[in-house]
């Protein structure tokens, strides 16, 4: 076999394995949804820490992370019992820290209807405002709360949703039920004065920028693929 004639069946060979998809390491996205390009981040003065459940983490779609890589000075820490975590314990022992977790409940202070005096009030001059978030679904996040005995003695925050949820992608229990990363826009849009973030600059909006390109993109992928595998003929 000549030099040339091998070259041509090696070329096929290698055309003929089987494509995987890029994956980007730090949005684990495949390279054709790939949203990194559009992250703007910033610093909301509230150390946002994601507590994100193990389903979460493998899902490709998680706006957890999304939120993570948009917010500077984030943590993003998987697990469902962190009674025993020591980056969370680390974060609670802080002095310097004054921390909340984001959860609707009997005893959550709604931010929504609180004054501007006070949410001013909520935060300590001399501390920095840490606020846990749950990302997970709504059953999965009820789970990590109750194993979790070092987040129940946390004083709890909420807020009254103002319009539906954008997460068409995946089915809520109500339209009203955000997302992670709507979540901690709408907290930062309330408590982030009372932080020392001026919100009249919009830098948060990036945040609902980055994840609407995002449903969107999938919308358009989802529809092109759908409309690929069609056979002819069929409507």
């Amino acid at each position: 076999m000549d030099l040339n004639r091998f070259l041509e069946k090696r070329q096929l060979a290698l055309l003929q394995q089987p494509r995987y998809r890029n994956i980007c390491l730090t949005c684990v996205q495949p390279d054709f949804s790939c949203y990194c390009s559009w992250l703007k981040p910033f610093d909301p003065k509230i150390e946002f820490v994601i507590l994100i459940h193990p389903i979460e983490v493998r899902r490709r779609i998680a706006t957890g992370r999304m939120t993570h890589l948009a917010l500077k000075n984030s943590h993003l820490i998987d697990g469902m019992d962190y009674s025993e975590c020591a980056r969370v314990n680390q974060l609670l022992r802080d002095s310097s820290k004054q921390c909340f977790m984001l959860y609707p409940g009997r005893t959550s202070k709604n931010l929504t209807m609180m004054s501007p005096t006070e949410r001013f009030d909520l935060i300590a001059p001399d501390k920095t405002p840490v606020v846990f978030v749950i990302d997970g679904t709504w059953a999965t996040a009820r789970k990590m709360v109750r194993l979790s005995y070092n987040l129940q003695v946390l004083p709890r925050i909420c807020f009254t949703p103002t319009t539906p949820s954008n997460f068409h992608l995946r089915k809520q229990p109500k339209p009203e039920c955000y997302s992670t990363i709507e979540a901690v826009h709408h907290t930062i849009e309330l408590l982030g004065p009372a932080a020392g973030f001026q919100t009249a600059d919009r830098a948060h909006d990036a945040l609902l920028e980055t994840f609407d390109k995002m449903v969107r993109r999938q919308f358009d992928l989802t529809h092109s693929s759908t409309y690929a595998s069609r056979k002819p003929g069929r409507k």
